[in-house]
Formats: structure tokens, sequence, C-alpha cells
């Protein structure tokens, strides 16, 4: 039988999140935290030793992140926190169960497999992450899973014990929470490491290669899009009001998003079409599909956004939408038009042949050059020359990026000493921000003039509300 902690009964839960959060968020942003590596001890790990790493969100992808670290030999997972006992998953496309029984069967199951050193550290599960962090002295590292409207919470709290942080993208769900657990995580000075796990692929870096070998000559045009849209069945909500089921601590689940009944439609997985708790397919995908134009255009902040959308209302997010960023020169680079699509794909390059569709299974990015244009898959995949016919006759360059490991393994080899994570917080953290700003352009209906150094619209004030969230349930920032 299991072993599993419960939450504690009797607190006031107002009082103790608001007092574990300040405290948490103070220590993040304190100057004298020392990174682990600098304090040596029994706290610290070396590259010799097992990484003791807990996960927060043991929904499908968490244990897809969770089958990943239990690959790696000198990796433990000592505990695992979420607010779901146990879920079926089977009618979504991660199969089977998810939650914490199936998380802690999962790694019994492969501790039984390991050879034996001595006795096995039994992996607890927890309601409450907070209680988890608490209670396990022995956590070096926390992977977290959960839905978008509870990253910067976990993350600050997480950060605020020294602990190292992989966080699923987006960082955050608004621009504000993005800026806070990035900022955090510098201060602390802990390994950290963004979800988008094409950031740690060969295509990716063929493509910052080729573009910085000009074989398109400057980029002045981006194109990217997801064509995975919304349900248009998500357009208000629900009036039913089923039985919470068995074995979900409903409240926090909820965290600091604003109260209301339990519905199958936002939990345990289609919270992400919902702005209370999710990003939708733009929060989703362009983390991923974007991420090339960041890397080989050096992008900062946009000077301005706009969007266009279908379907959109205060309650849930457009089942189709073209966001247009416009930013400025960086140096010698001119300035560049990227465009996001979500539910739909930009036009073909008439270099293409007729008889072919744009690559990437309908994600997918594409850079248009003074010379020519490059087309890459989604997920940060490879780069094809359009026509596709030249990129059998352009003479690539020699590899200039070093390889990744994987990206997991990279974030591991960051927690115990060594080279940051090329998806640390200081590079996804920006590239977040940036993503989550085509949401506050929607959600305000108009084109946004932004400052990015201190996250205003400049000429509308409207968009504060977006930007930064209204915290409820006694949770605070």
């Amino acid at each position: 039988m299991t072993s599993e902690s419960k939450t504690k009964k009797g607190l006031p839960l107002n009082i103790s999140r608001r007092r574990f959060l300040q405290q948490a968020s103070a220590a993040a942003v304190s100057a004298t935290i020392v990174p682990r590596h600098v304090l040596g001890g029994a706290g610290y790990t070396p590259p010799s030793e097992t990484l003791n790493v807990a996960i927060i969100g043991t929904g499908g992808q968490g244990l897809h992140n969770m089958r990943a670290l239990l690959q790696e030999k000198d990796v433990q997972i000592v505990a695992v926190a979420d607010v779901m006992e146990e879920a079926d998953y089977r009618q979504f496309y991660y199969g089977g169960t998810a939650g914490r029984i199936p998380a802690l069967k999962m790694v019994d199951g492969k501790n039984a497999e390991r050879p034996s050193t001595g006795p096995a550290k039994k992996c607890r599960g927890y309601v409450d992450f907070r209680e988890m962090l608490d209670t396990e002295k022995s956590i070096d590292a926390v992977l977290i899973a959960t839905p978008d409207h509870m990253h910067c919470v976990t993350s600050l709290a997480a950060i605020g014990r020294g602990k190292h942080v992989y966080c699923e993208k987006p960082l955050a769900r608004t621009v504000y929470e993005t800026r806070r657990v990035t900022e955090a995580a510098r201060e602390a000075k802990v390994a950290t490491q963004m979800g988008n796990h094409g950031h740690s692929g060969s295509g990716i870096r063929m493509t910052v290669e080729w573009i910085r070998d000009g074989v398109i000559g400057d980029v002045r045009e981006v194109h990217s899009w997801s064509d995975g849209a919304s349900s248009p069945e998500f357009r208000g909500r629900p009036k039913e009001t089923p039985p919470i089921p068995a074995g979900l601590n409903w409240d926090l689940w909820l965290g600091p998003a604003a109260r209301r009944p339990y519905h199958p439609t936002y939990a345990p997985y289609r919270w992400r079409q919902w702005w209370d708790f999710g990003t939708g397919t733009l929060g989703d995908m362009a983390c991923h599909n974007m991420d090339p134009a960041f890397w080989a255009l050096d992008l900062g902040h946009p000077t301005s956004v706009e969007a266009r959308c279908a379907g959109l209302n205060s309650d849930t997010v457009p089942y189709a939408a073209t966001v247009y960023y416009q930013f400025p020169a960086r140096g010698s680079k001119p300035p560049v038009k990227l465009v996001w699509y979500s539910g739909l794909k930009p036009p073909r390059p008439e270099e293409m042949d007729p008889n072919r569709d744009l690559i990437g299974g309908g994600n997918g990015i594409l850079f248009v050059g003074d010379k020519g244009k490059i087309m890459c898959e989604g997920w940060a995949g490879s780069p094809r020359l359009v026509p596709m016919e030249k990129t059998r006759e352009y003479k690539k360059p020699a590899a200039s990026i070093p390889r990744s490991k994987g990206h997991h393994r990279d974030w591991i080899d960051a927690c115990k000493g060594g080279s940051p994570a090329s998806s640390n917080f200081d590079y996804s953290g920006h590239l977040a921000e940036v993503v989550l700003l085509g949401n506050v352009a929607m959600r305000a209906e108009k084109k946004i003039l932004w400052d990015g150094p201190n996250m205003t619209a400049l000429n509308c004030p409207e968009a504060a509300a977006f930007i930064r969230p209204e915290y409820h349930n006694g949770w605070t920032l």
C-alpha cells in the first residue's frame, strides 16, 4: 500500500496561503540567497550523486515528464503532489489514468527495476504541494506540470526554498507572473528549464546556424502557427453543478483563481480553454513554434501587438486568432513583423510546389528573408529552404552551436553544477512574456503600444487587468 500524506486539517486556508506565499516570495527575491553549489554540504548535490526530484502536477504532461526523469540513473523521484488522486485520461491523447496514485505506482515500479544499492527512499504522495515542500527535506529540485494558473505560485514556492525548477510552458499564465518567476530564479541562482523541449533539439540549432550563415539574407517577416483550435462548445460557463469527483480537492485546484463550482469542462483536462486557468493555443504552442525566431533573430520586446479573433469572450479563449507583433531593429538587424496564427495557417509561399502543403503537421514557422525563405516543422523542428529543392543544393555551415544531451538531461546537469540549461528562465522567461502579450492584445481588443521593461500598455490602461492578475481565496503574490 502506498504511503500518502493528507492535507492538514483545521488550518485556515486563507491565512496559511497568504503567510506561505509572502514568505516564499520574500525568500525568492532576497539578495541574500546563496546558490547551493557555493554552500556545499548536505544540501549540495555534486555530479556523482543522485538528484532528488519532487513533482508538482501529475496529470498527463506530469507523467510524461516523470517517465523521462526515471530513465536517468542519477535521478530519484522522492515525492509527488497533486490535488487529484486519480483521473481517467483515456479520452485524451495521453491515454490511461493520471494523478497521485498512478504517479506513485510508476515510481515504485521503476525503483523495483533498478539495481539495489541499499534501502530505497519511499516516494510519498501529497495533496498540497506546500506540505510536500515543508516536509520533504531531501528535495533538490522540483518539476512543475500543473495547469497554467498554478505555475507562478508553485515556482515561487520552490525557488523561495532554494530548489531548482523545471516548469512546463508557458512559464506562467500572465505577463506579470512570468516576470516575477524569472526575476526570482535569477536572484536565487537556481538551475531552471522551461518545458519547450524542442529548444534542446538539433532542428532549432540548424535553423539558427542557417540564418546566421545568411542563406536567406536579412529576415524582416516571420509567420508561426498552430492549427489546433479551441472547440466552439466552450463559449460560456456551464450551468450544471455536478458533484466534485472523489479524490479531487477542488479548492486547491482553483488556487488563486476566482471561486466557481466544479465542472468536468475545467478539470482534469480542458482547463486550457478558460482564461482563469489557461492561455489557449497561443500559450500552449507558441513557446514551441515561435522559439526559433527569438533565438535566431535576437528578438527583444515588441513595440506593438495587435490581435484579430473569432469566438472571443470574457470566459474562454477564441477558437481562432491572428496576432501581429512588431519588433524594432536590433543593431544591424532590421525590424521584424512576426505573425502568429491560432487555429489557422498562413498563406503558402508562392515558391512552393502547388501539390505541397506547409510542413509540420499543422504546426510550424516560416522565415521570410531578403534572399529566400526557411520553413521549419513545429516544436522548433528541422528547417527546409523554400522551395524544398534548394535545401539539397545548399552547402550547410558547420555546426557552431553545441548540441544538447536532452531537455531533461541538460536541466539535471545544471542542477548538479553544470552549465545553465539552454531554455533556462533568463531565456525562456522573455519568450513566454512576449507570447502571453498576445493574449493581452486579444482580451483588450485593441492594438497595444508596448513598454516591455515596465510591462505597460502605453495607450491602453485597461489592459493592466490582463497583464497582472487578481488573486483570490487568500492567495497572494
